[in-house]
């Protein structure tokens, strides 16, 4: 979060957030009374932003449709790797670096919404523009396809625990499940449809038209969400004014809790491992299109299946964390990406894959959900951003790494790919199943020193 700067770019980032502003102190019990005040409100147009968002992601699905918008400027398994590791760790990655920062400001919906703006909406308009560059280039087609991405990735990655802070400020621990299950289950429904819709797209027009339309349908409501987003009506509890932070505070913060706290430690062990484990997605559509010669149609039925899976798992995730935690749900979703890479490993026809994607889907409904709200829950309030800094961090690496293995391994054969992401995958089952214990109601959370 660069506010390190002078003159008038100082002074509009003081004003994009806020920093001006003062803030009035705020009891525990004043801030709880605003947090179920606004629920409904906060409910509902937070669900406007997740369904409209994840309605346009479908249209950008790193499983299926980006692979193939890949596949038809090159082959080269490194530029399917490239895309792995920016779809699965650019917005985890850069969350350890900016949480500490995120943490000293007392105010996190500016950040989301004038700030993110900028860092995550926009670059998604670069999409169609690299989409219609391969009339002339291919060579220039990836080259702003994988620049606009990146930034995409990267940019919402460092706002990312602004939005989840601000996630756990609206909404109680025992509704959050509830909200983002049943936002995401109302996104990733509207996004089945749109992958059905982007399946026709692709049939219908020629390359690279067919992408260029799906693009920009997909900047259109991501940007479309942002305005939703912008109306919630935050709890601000009172916070002194932002100032520096002492050299290798943050960095001091971050080892201590890492050595300190063995449950969180343990269950990083298991989503590093967990997420280190789905090497294979970015491969799994070249896999069955390279095996079998399907038709780039197919390629949205898969979608529809993985859009699916996913909206269930979101779903069954908020439902079922709830009432008995966010640890058993994360332990289906591991189980259920297990089963979908042995069946990739087994598969005898192209028709297994739709089951295996239906899993792959279900897997990511349940991480999308779980993954990101168990990490509210190890910490105290104040300490938050920084818990969600370093879970969402080394799950990027899990997913940076992954990519980088799994690339190797398809030079070699998918088979082994997708035997050693099963394998890897259910190591990390048997970590979260009988090494890390629950967080919620623990009685005592880890002291960090200030």
């Amino acid at each position: 979060m660069g506010i390190q700067v002078t003159g008038w770019g100082r002074l509009a980032m003081r004003r994009l957030l806020q920093l001006d502003v003062p803030v009035h102190e705020h009891s525990e019990a004043e801030l709880h009374e605003q947090m179920h005040k606004n629920y409904r409100w906060n409910f509902a147009v937070n669900l406007g932003d997740g369904a409209f968002f994840w309605f346009g992601l479908s249209f950008i699905s790193t499983t299926t449709i980006l692979p193939l918008f890949i596949s038809k400027l090159t082959l080269s398994p490194f530029w399917f790797a490239l895309l792995a590791i920016l779809g699965q760790s650019s917005w985890y990655l850069p969350q350890l670096f900016t949480s500490s920062t995120i943490e000293r400001f007392a105010r996190k919906k500016p950040i989301i919404v004038n700030i993110g703006i900028f860092a995550e909406r926009l670059p998604i308009w670069l999409l169609p523009v690299a989409a219609l560059a391969a009339t002339q280039s291919r060579t220039l087609a990836l080259a702003i396809f994988f620049f606009a991405y990146a930034w995409y990735g990267v940019g919402a990655g460092m706002i990312a625990p602004a939005w989840s802070d601000l996630i756990a400020r609206c909404f109680p621990v025992e509704r959050r499940g509830l909200f983002f299950g049943f936002t995401s289950f109302v996104g990733t429904g509207l996004g089945a449809v749109g992958a059905i819709f982007s399946g026709w797209l692709l049939a219908t027009y020629p390359f690279p038209v067919n992408f260029a339309y799906a693009f920009l349908i997909a900047a259109a409501a991501t940007s479309f969400s942002w305005f939703f987003i912008a109306l919630t009506r935050e709890p601000v509890p009172h916070a002194p004014a932002f100032r520096r932070q002492q050299t290798g505070a943050s960095r001091r913060k971050i080892i201590q809790i890492f050595q300190g706290d063995r449950n969180f430690r343990r269950f990083l062990l298991a989503r590093l491992l967990a997420t280190t484990g789905s090497m294979g997605a970015g491969f799994l559509t070249v896999a069955a299109v390279e095996r079998w010669n399907l038709a780039d149609s197919t390629v949205g039925i898969f979608t529809t299946a993985l859009l699916i899976g996913q909206t269930i798992g979101n779903l069954v995730a908020g439902l079922l964390a709830d009432r008995f935690g966010h640890k058993l749900a994360l332990e289906l979703g591991i189980g259920a990406t297990v089963a979908a890479y042995a069946l990739a490993w087994w598969a005898p026809n192209p028709d297994w894959y739709y089951p295996l994607f239906f899993l792959i889907g279900a897997a990511n409904g349940i991480s999308i959900v779980s993954g990101v709200l168990i990490a509210l829950e190890f910490s105290l309030p104040k300490h938050r951003p920084t818990y969600i800094g370093i879970a969402n961090t080394a799950v990027g690496i899990g997913n940076a790494l992954g990519p980088i293995i799994g690339g190797l391994l398809a030079t070699v054969s998918y088979i082994w790919l997708f035997g050693v992401s099963a394998l890897i995958g259910l190591t990390a089952l048997l970590i979260m199943l009988f090494a890390v214990r629950e967080p919620r109601g623990q009685s005592e959370f880890f002291t960090v020193d200030e």
